[in-house]
């Protein structure tokens, strides 16, 4: 059989084609970049949220470098794939070449961005989540989070050429990406998070990509083609084992965060305990559409169209900010 023939776009879809190579509704998994912003009752802190939004958007422009890369780099295999075909560089409406540039564009403003950081005084208050408080960092024209993002882009890199390919390592790697993008955030507002929490961070992304997983482990047994070369070393009975692991461990670790001496000291409450109510219900709202509704292939959907889960974590964050900053 020859290999389907792409024609090149118009010119005038090129734009639209680059937006789409860029993904910028995956953005939204980058507002993890402001956890230390929140666990840190930084809040109302003007500059922690410029150096949180300049983070943001810094970790945003790396991550689409490497969806460029990874679409390049799989873009044989994607003409092949009956949904993964309509992608840009796939479908031919952006060339190999326009999309290295798109990448190096990406990349350049990345880095560029860790610049603007310095600019942004650190938090003057003692760091709120550690015991002996945060020494103000010397003064410097390159912020430590230049170093965890270009970490991030090339563990991604490895990620994308063969580190993807081996099961249980490939979903470790993507928890592992939210918890640099929690570690840039700390470092660009001059917050240290909790180990709680940044645990918990991996955790709970291991238990989404764990589902994400499975959903292709149920598509292979159905259509009899793996979606990934290292879907035949999962199956449905190991995943639903895995959610159930993560699951219950990220509980543990967020009950244990907000029951920890130093957040009750330096927060000035006992009650944060009560926000676990609402992780728990969460976890099992994503654990029902994993495995009820079989609809977990898309974390970043989940989390834009799911009304319920939208409701849990609005409620989770009013809660946790209420209970911060009146008491």
């Amino acid at each position: 059989m020859s290999e389907p023939h792409f024609q090149p776009a118009s010119h005038e879809k090129k734009l639209s084609a680059s937006l789409r190579l860029i993904r910028p509704s995956q953005w939204v998994k980058n507002f993890f970049v402001f956890a230390p912003v929140l666990f840190g009752g930084a809040l109302l802190d003007v500059h922690a949220l410029l150096a949180g939004l300049v983070a943001f958007f810094s970790f945003s422009f790396a991550a689409s470098s490497i969806y460029c890369f990874n679409d390049i780099h799989d873009v044989a295999d994607d003409r092949r794939h009956p949904e993964k075909c309509h992608r840009p560089v796939a479908s031919g409406a952006v060339s190999v070449a326009q999309a290295y540039g798109v990448m190096a564009l990406m990349f350049l403003l990345s880095v560029a961005l860790t610049f603007l950081l310095p600019l942004f005084s650190p938090l003057s208050s003692v760091n709120l989540l550690t015991v002996d408080g945060l020494a103000q960092p010397e003064p410097s024209c390159v912020s430590p989070t230049l170093y965890v993002v270009v970490f991030y882009w090339l563990l991604n890199l490895a990620y994308c050429v063969k580190l993807k390919q081996y099961a249980i390592i490939d979903v470790c790697i993507v928890a592992f990406g939210f918890v640099l993008r929690m570690l840039a955030g700390g470092e660009a507002v001059g917050i240290e998070l909790s180990h709680w929490i940044v645990l918990m961070a991996f955790l709970i992304t291991l238990f989404m990509a764990f589902a994400k997983r499975r959903d292709d482990v149920l598509r292979m047994e159905q259509t009899g083609e793996a979606p990934r070369k290292n879907t035949n070393r999962y199956n449905a009975t190991f995943m639903d084992q895995a959610l159930t692991i993560t699951a219950s461990v990220t509980l543990v670790c967020y009950i244990m965060y907000t029951v920890s001496p130093e957040v009750m000291r330096n927060f000035h409450t006992r009650k944060l305990y009560l926000t676990s109510i609402f992780v728990l219900v969460g976890l099992l709202r994503y654990m029902q559409i994993a495995v009820v509704d079989k609809r977990s292939g898309d974390p970043t959907k989940v989390v834009l169209r799911d009304r319920f889960v939208q409701l849990d974590v609005l409620a989770w964050l009013i809660a946790f900010v209420l209970i911060i900053y009146v008491g």
